[in-house]
């Protein structure tokens, strides 16, 4: 019960309607013109489900789907798998799209219609946390989604318009990816003129096995390669294509679920490889965007690039998978009646008051309002004093 996308484009257009499964996160990374986004409990009900037509699932790989087909055909439905998922009609699209060169006019666009909301952003953050200086060699970590490909395209902007010299390598770490997905990668970056190397490495195999947060253990893994590697090509820096929408998920996250307040740093010195250093130069973009640039341009990018991400049971834990979107909804809901929510959020940050702060951590030690508690009341006790004289004094001279 599939259909390859060969079979799909075969069928009249009006006889079949797509419905993709994935979530949210993996919609919002790259989707199927015309296909309606449900969840799969919501197909049976859902108005806009046309029953007169073959159902055509779709989810990220072509695994997930085969489950769903057939409790659909049990309830009447004419119901398919689309074999391989939606990596298997991204990877078709590229082949119609091999011949397209299509850089020239994506460089156009970051220049011009996405000047203020992207290009100017990103050099703020350049400028405003010291991200570039003079003779860095940046490592540009590129996972092969759209966050991490239009940062690749910034930093090419950047080296031919600063005012200084630095350099940048390209760096793509293979954890494992499967065919697929590296095949995606590497037509991306061909298409987009973006000189990659890409290095090798088995940590989805290493991590598959483990039981508890394996995809924390994979991030964990993949960026310790990362500074190695880029430390083999003679950088001193990596950077990481997180965004602004990121941050104060990050922020929000941090409290709710972590009983802490802390951020995504804009940049971090390595603990582990000496002399390196971490930067966010996307820091202050948003991600809606960032999926304009890549809509405008008719870029389509993979979101998670994990072979094991239909079977998986992390990447498919609604616990796990749904923290962050429970973040980004309760964010939409709160910004409903307060447009400013998202900016006072990344802000929350930059304007903490420790005085008003019952513990603290710095440089590893632990702090606790009462260690200057006392002092603190003395210094105010001197301010009330010095007030008072000063009215006192005020008040011997009054105004003639």
């Amino acid at each position: 019960m599939e259909m390859t996308i060969q079979e799909v484009k075969q069928l009249d257009k009006d006889s079949y309607q797509i419905i993709d499964i994935r979530d949210d996160n993996e919609i919002a990374h790259g989707a199927i013109p015309g296909a309606v986004a449900l969840k799969v409990e919501e197909i049976a009900e859902n108005p806009l489900v046309d029953k007169s037509k073959k159902l055509v699932i779709c989810c990220s790989r072509g695994k997930y789907s085969q489950e769903v087909v057939p409790e659909l055909v049990e309830k009447g439905f004419d119901a398919v798998s689309l074999k391989g998922g939606y990596i298997a009609w991204l990877m078709d699209l590229m082949r119609e799209d091999q011949e397209k060169d299509i850089s020239a006019d994506v460089e156009k666009s970051i220049r011009k219609k996405f000047r203020k909301s992207i290009w100017c952003k990103f050099t703020k953050a350049i400028n405003q946390y010291e991200l570039v200086k003079e003779g860095d060699c940046i490592a540009v970590c590129i996972s092969g989604g759209k966050d991490s490909m239009l940062m690749a395209k910034l930093f090419q902007e950047l080296k031919l318009h600063n005012k200084f010299s630095f350099d940048v390598k390209f760096l793509v770490m293979d954890p494992g990816y499967s065919p697929e997905n590296r095949k995606v990668i590497e037509e991306n970056a061909r298409k987009l003129n973006v000189p990659i190397t890409i290095y090798e490495s088995d940590i989805f195999e290493a991590v598959f096995h483990v039981d508890q947060s394996p995809c924390y253990l994979c991030a964990r893994m993949r960026r310790g390669y990362l500074y190695h590697y880029a430390q083999e090509l003679g950088c001193n820096k990596i950077a990481l294509g997180h965004h602004y929408d990121d941050v104060i998920e990050t922020i929000l996250m941090g409290m709710l679920y972590g009983a802490q307040v802390q951020t995504m740093m804009p940049k971090l010195h390595s603990t582990n490889f000496g002399g390196m250093e971490l930067i966010r130069p996307m820091y202050l973009i948003r991600e809606d965007s960032i999926k304009a640039w890549r809509d405008y341009n008719d870029l389509h990018f993979i979101q998670c690039a994990c072979k094991f991400t239909d079977t998986c049971t992390t990447c498919n834990n609604e616990e796990t998978k749904s923290k962050r979107m429970e973040i980004k909804q309760l964010i939409r809901t709160l910004k409903k009646t307060n447009p400013f929510i998202e900016s006072n959020i990344f802000r929350s940050v930059e304007n903490v008051n420790l005085d008003t702060v019952v513990g603290y951590k710095q440089y590893g030690e632990r702090h606790y309002f009462l260690e200057n508690y006392d002092k603190m009341g003395e210094l105010k006790q001197e301010e009330l004093e010095k007030k008072e004289a000063a009215q006192a004094v005020q008040e011997s001279f009054p105004e003639q």
